[in-house]
């Protein structure tokens, strides 16, 4: 997931974002000491948190003549927020069962139902890629996105309304990875592939 650290928003835009003084940002649904450790270990990380204030602000640089962006720019009218952490490392074993655990029970309410649960084998050891789903009142209204690779680990926690099936006029944009996977497909969302073996 490479494309996770690109934000493709313009330069200017970037430059005040980080400038503005005044975001109140809320907690971060990810673990504080588990965030520190990770980015202490990793070779390379990116940290991402937009509010809505900030969300809607970065919008105004999206090409509204763009029709990939003009769907993100509706989509994340919805939005309350997005958090993108991405680490990758230079040796395997940086992180544990246990850290993935820790992440998950953020997201273990009665609200969130699991989309896509994928394990496979590489020579290098176990791939994990899963997507839950906050369902309320029959709308979803958050997504999570976990891929943890021998060497990387990237979380996306998308907060407020937003369509499965539009989860991919989302990548690229915010930090949010491009995403091949069958939340975007339209195939059966409560869906677990193992190949290779299980966790």
């Amino acid at each position: 997931m490479k494309a996770l650290t690109t934000l493709t928003l313009p330069t200017l835009a970037l430059a005040l974002l980080t400038a503005l003084p005044a975001l109140a940002q809320g907690p971060v649904p990810f673990p504080p000491g588990l965030a520190k450790k990770l980015a202490a270990r990793a070779s390379n990380y990116t940290e991402v948190t937009l509010d809505k204030s900030t969300l809607n602000f970065a919008s105004q640089f999206m090409n509204k003549n763009d029709q990939n962006d003009q769907q993100a720019r509706n989509i994340i009218n919805g939005l309350k927020a997005i958090y993108v952490r991405t680490y990758e490392f230079k040796d395997t074993g940086e992180y544990s069962t246990a850290d993935l655990d820790r992440i998950r029970d953020q997201f273990r309410g009665s609200d969130w139902v699991p989309m896509v649960q994928s394990r496979s084998h590489s020579k290098d050891g176990i791939e994990i890629s899963d997507i839950y789903e906050k369902i309320v009142h029959g709308e979803t209204q958050g997504m999570l996105i976990l891929n943890a690779e021998p060497k990387e680990l990237d979380f996306v926690y998308i907060s407020g309304h937003i369509n499965p099936s539009e989860l991919g006029a989302l990548g690229g944009n915010f930090g949010v990875p491009q995403l091949h996977t069958r939340a975007g497909s339209g195939q059966n969302h409560n869906s677990t592939h193992n190949s290779g073996g299980n966790q």
